[in-house]
């Protein structure tokens, strides 16, 4: 050990070294820097020797080589983005793992160019003097929906916390306990209520609960009458809700505020395709919710934002309220917001514009179109099957709809599908397939046509 450990060669060696020098040429780093993950491989190869994992050394390999095979690695990982475009072949829509909803063509370009240069975020051009953020996308909110007024958040869970905090500090919230819901990352209603300084009251059973259960729980410490969709479970069978609109006549005869959390943000409504039964945030403000909060990459198919809307009297009160600065989101979030709501003016085209709805509509044979098409272009090395089987609309969404879709199993010699599957995900672009029977599976409900030649190109590198 000690003598392999003599024979690590000096740093000052190494870095005259022929290696070292094509490295730092090749390479979009200072010396400095290269120097300091030189110094760090010597660390590792000095520890492993250490630790009892390199025992012998390798004359065909030696120590020299091995230290530059790991600063290679390292060099490797600093040229490589952590944050990576992925394909989707997993046929779940809204994959929180893998981005949730993806950006139309038009809310991609606004954020280029409003990156790219200045903007008018807090400026208002008419008037040439400062504006407010909340301002760029108000009116399209209240267009699409019906709202007096909104304003937009980082997410809906801050969303959540902020009518909370601003409008129920001290107060009591009255609450289904069916719909004590936690999402995912441990986020639940009753935590972010306490945090809030909110006092959570509980009425009914988890699978009914009944008007007059919110009617014996109004006290004179009532603010706040809560409705909180839930997107990501179902209860069925013997069960009951109380409804916005049979609560809207106790919350005006009482004087309290009636909210709804929608979460998963529909304004396009799927019900009229026949697929689940998503309530619209224009629905839930007809009905008489004072306030309505929903995300913006869920079932909205936009960026991640936490859209509230409802009567101004309680959004100007939101706007006014510390927690929004601290909450509020920035221009490219805007941007992309802005082209997204914009698409749903276009009745006509926006179930094409919107990727996410495009993926929801496809039907079964324009999956199959799909796969047609991509196998056409597919080698003899690959043995391929189609399977029927279902999709997800996924982002914690309609768990109990399953759209109707074909898998493309794909298998080949000399490679299982496991591992298949893991070296997909690890090259460039990374691919998510599934695993069924031995064969990694694709659903092209996720691939588009134009992911299509980088999945051809992955595909032959097995070949």
């Amino acid at each position: 050990m000690h003598q392999l450990l003599r024979k690590i060669p000096a740093i000052h060696e190494l870095q005259q070294d022929q290696s070292f020098l094509t490295l730092l040429e090749t390479n979009d780093v200072s010396k400095g820097k290269l120097t300091e993950w030189l110094q760090e491989a010597v660390s590792d190869l000095r520890n492993d020797i250490l630790a009892g994992n390199f025992q012998t050394e390798d004359d065909v390999n030696p120590l020299s080589d091995i230290v530059f095979s790991k600063l290679s690695e390292r060099l490797s990982h600093h040229s490589t983005y952590q944050l990576r475009r992925v394909i989707n072949g997993t046929g779940t829509v809204l994959h929180t793992n893998l981005g949730r909803a993806r950006l139309s063509d038009q809310a991609v370009k606004q954020v280029v160019e409003t990156a790219f240069s200045y903007s008018n975020l807090e400026y208002n051009l008419k008037q040439g003097k400062r504006g407010s953020r909340h301002d760029l996308i108000e009116e399209l909110v209240k267009e699409i929906t019906g709202a007096e007024a909104a304003m937009v958040v980082n997410n809906n869970a801050a969303a959540v916390y902020l009518v909370l905090k601003a409008l129920a500090k001290g107060k009591e919230v009255i609450v289904s306990r069916g719909e004590l819901v936690e999402i995912g990352g441990s986020f639940r209603v009753s935590s972010i209520m306490e945090e809030s300084g909110a006092t959570l009251v509980e009425v009914g059973t988890t699978n009914k609960t009944h008007l007059y259960d919110y009617e014996d729980a109004i006290s004179e410490e009532t603010v706040m009458m809560m409705k909180v969709h839930t997107s990501n479970f179902k209860v069925i069978g013997f069960t009951k809700e109380v409804s916005v609109a049979e609560l809207r006549p106790l919350a005006q005869t009482h004087n309290v505020i009636l909210y709804e959390d929608l979460g998963s943000g529909a304004i396009y409504d799927l019900k009229k395709d026949g697929i689940g039964n998503e309530p619209t945030v224009s629905e839930a403000l007809k009905k008489g919710a004072d306030i309505v909060t929903f995300s913006g990459d869920k079932l909205l198919g936009g960026p991640q934002a936490g859209v509230i809307a409802g009567k101004k009297e309680w959004i100007d009160r939101l706007k006014k309220h510390q927690l929004a600065r601290v909450l509020r989101v920035d221009k490219m979030t805007l941007a992309a917001l802005e082209a997204t709501l914009k698409a749903y003016v276009n009745e006509d085209s926006v179930r094409e514009e919107l990727p996410t709805l495009r993926a929801i509509l496809l039907k079964k044979d324009e999956v199959a179109s799909r796969i047609e098409e991509f196998t056409r272009k597919l080698s003899s090395h690959w043995r391929t099957n189609v399977k029927s089987d279902v999709s997800q609309v996924g982002g914690g969404t309609m768990p109990d709809v399953e759209l109707d879709t074909l898998l493309l199993l794909l298998s080949c010699e000399n490679h299982t599908a496991q591992s298949l599957h893991n070296k997909l995900r690890s090259g460039e672009p990374a691919v998510v397939s599934r695993i069924i029977n031995d064969q990694i599976a694709f659903d092209f409900r996720t691939i588009e046509t134009h992911e299509f030649e980088d999945l051809h190109k992955r595909l032959k590198e097995f070949e």
